[in-house]
């Protein structure tokens, strides 16, 4: 009977093992479909809209072939667009459920446009004819895209985009783009119970194999005599010792019990074997997956309105943009190229820098100014705009090495990013922001509905330099943690002490704090406040009281050198340009404007007339 069974067991442990091995072989099926499209325009762009990859579920695969290089990047639909208004592209979109190829002109008037690419201005104006001629440009290092990709002859990258996201093929801008795309989603095909019929055919049959060894150690040990035999004659015992017989002694019980022991592990080991064989290759896929509760998860606190439209950046691309900037003007520091750092700067960042780099290569000692740093990013506040020009505000660094505050702007499609405000940041200074998957609206300048509209936030603050606590602004300003406010009268009366030492008959010194001529920066917080940067220049002013007196620059090669004299009868003005940065309450609010970051370095220096 226990053969009966062991039978049994192997026949069902073949179907068990024969069906899991079918359900991940003949029978599973295509684990892929793809969709080939072919370009038929010889264009420099192509634009895969989020339609046709999203069209599948699952993850995207492209493939792009051509000759030479191969250039792919992915960001928002409406950037990848906004950046190709200028220029012909093919668009890949889904047509009545069809994946289909269409020809995009350029905007018929580029000067009717928000903005048109650097430097092509001039050939924006005229029509049609005149867009056409604008001359294309190479998409790559482009600040809209959130990732980027280059190959030679043939570019393979997966994707998991979301629906407002599109794909941007072309070779270098000029050349046409790769004519054959091919995306491919994976087909979710698991076999669950074949992991299962593999593993149980195995235990199924290492019980067969038990019962088949239990079956023969029973029919061994049921033979014997079943009757009496017929007795043998007798006879005498056989010596079986021999000589030197400490050599040893044969006995057949144990060659027996050693072939027995043989021929079950000779049953034994194919049983291992087989069911190692088995289960290797079986994927989380021949099993089945059992849903796990949940993990419970923080609600966001913070939700964009429906009519707001979405951020400027993300992190990774606004860690990205801030490293590219870092290193550009770090570059541009070294060789004292103010050309070069006017590629990433802009605004009272980059009129202090070209201040800075004719003082150095005129004056050994002079320092350079502090560089920009690159990371690592603690705050990111984007604004939520989908229009030209945009920015978003940054705070990098941490405590040990401090804090900086940094505005970037981006004034196009085609322009990149850069920066435009910098200073350093309290590093006790709680910002009420919106996280930066929500973003901010900018403030308009003239706002109402602040303590103080930004645009004149600076002339204020200006006049609290210059009077005090005199000054008709000072209740609207924090003064318990403003250092800046500090520093500058402390300095002022050690100036004006030194000078009285010995210019107080015959000249005068005098200062005064007056609003900038940049525009102010200003984005929402949560609190219906703003973040407001703007700038304040604070002008020295020293000349002679009586008409023999000469002002002398003796010791002073800072103003000497921008101003290309040593002494004048009229006097000199030196310019120092600070950049403020104040969180402004609204104006229902019974908080005070409070100071966040400052920097301040000399501007510019010139002659009385």
């Amino acid at each position: 009977m226990r053969f009966v069974w062991a039978v049994a067991a192997f026949v069902l442990a073949a179907l068990m093992i024969g069906g899991g091995l079918a359900q991940r072989t003949v029978f599973q099926g295509p684990t892929s479909q793809s969709e080939t499209i072919e370009v038929a325009e010889d264009v420099p762009y192509v634009l895969v809209d989020g339609a046709v990859l999203r069209s599948q579920p699952g993850s995207q695969t492209l493939r792009a072939q051509g000759e030479g290089a191969i250039f792919a990047a992915y960001g928002r639909t409406a950037d990848i667009e906004a950046w190709l208004t200028p220029w012909e592209y093919a668009h890949v979109s889904m047509d009545d459920g069809v994946v289909a190829s269409e020809l995009v002109s350029p905007a018929p008037d580029p000067a009717a446009d928000e903005a048109v690419p650097p430097g092509d201005a001039a050939d924006a104006q005229g029509g049609d004819d005149a867009a056409a001629a604008v001359p294309t440009m190479s998409p790559a290092g482009s600040d809209l895209w959130l990732d980027e990709f280059a190959d030679e002859d043939l570019l393979i990258q997966t994707f998991q985009l979301p629906e407002d996201m599109s794909v941007l093929i072309a070779a270098d801008g000029v050349a046409p783009a790769p004519a054959r795309l091919t995306i491919t989603w994976p087909i979710a095909n698991a076999t669950p119970w074949a992991g299962p019929l593999i593993a149980g055919g195995a235990i199924v049959m290492a019980v067969g194999v038990v019962l088949y060894i239990l079956g023969i150690r029973h029919v061994r040990r049921s033979r014997g005599p079943r009757r009496k035999g017929i007795p043998m004659p007798h006879t005498e015992p056989i010596d079986l010792s021999v000589e030197n017989a400490d050599k040893g002694v044969i006995s057949s019980t144990t060659s027996r019990r050693s072939l027995a022991g043989k021929r079950r592990r000779f049953f034994a080991l194919p049983a291992v074997a087989m069911s190692a064989v088995l289960f290797t290759g079986c994927s989380s896929e021949a099993w089945p997956q059992f849903a796990a509760s949940p993990t419970p998860t923080p609600s966001a606190t913070v939700i964009a309105p429906e009519s707001q439209q979405p951020p400027v950046v993300t992190e990774p691309q606004a860690e990205r943009i801030l490293q590219r900037i870092a290193e550009r003007v770090a570059a541009a520091d070294e060789s004292l190229d103010a050309e070069a750092a006017a590629a990433r700067l802009t605004g009272p960042v980059l009129a202090e820098r070209r201040t800075n780099y004719t003082l150095r290569a005129a004056i050994a000692e002079q320092k350079a100014l502090p560089a920009v740093p690159a990371g690592p990013l603690s705050i990111l506040l984007p604004q939520a705009y989908e229009g030209w020009p945009r920015t978003f505000m940054a705070v990098v660094g941490d405590e040990e090495a401090g804090n900086t505050i940094m505005f970037v702007t981006q004034e196009d499609p085609w322009s990149e990013y850069k920066l435009a405000y910098m200073g350093g940041l309290d590093a006790t200074t709680e910002l009420p922001l919106a996280p930066a998957y929500v973003g901010a609206t900018q403030v308009s300048p003239d706002n109402a509905f602040l303590a103080i509209a930004p645009q004149d936030l600076a002339a204020a603050y200006a006049d609290v330099l210059n009077n005090g606590d005199e000054s008709r602004f000072a209740d609207l300003f924090d003064d318990a943690a403003d250092q800046f406010r500090v520093g500058v009268t402390t300095d002022r009366e050690a100036r004006l002490a030194a000078f009285n030492e010995t210019g107080a008959e015959t000249g005068s010194l005098t200062f005064e704090s007056v609003a900038g001529s940049e525009s102010p920066v200003a984005l929402a917080t949560l609190q219906n406040g703003a973040i407001v940067a703007v700038t304040v220049n604070e002008n020295e002013t020293v000349k002679p009281t009586t008409e023999d007196a000469v002002i002398k620059l003796d010791g002073n090669p800072t103003v000497s050198t921008l101003t290309g004299e040593t002494q004048s009868a009229t006097g000199f003005t030196t310019t120092f340009g600070d950049q403020l940065f104040f969180y402004v309450p609204a104006k229902s609010s019974t908080e005070r404007i409070q100071l966040l970051g400052y920097a301040s370095h000399i501007l510019d220096a010139k002659v009385i007339p």
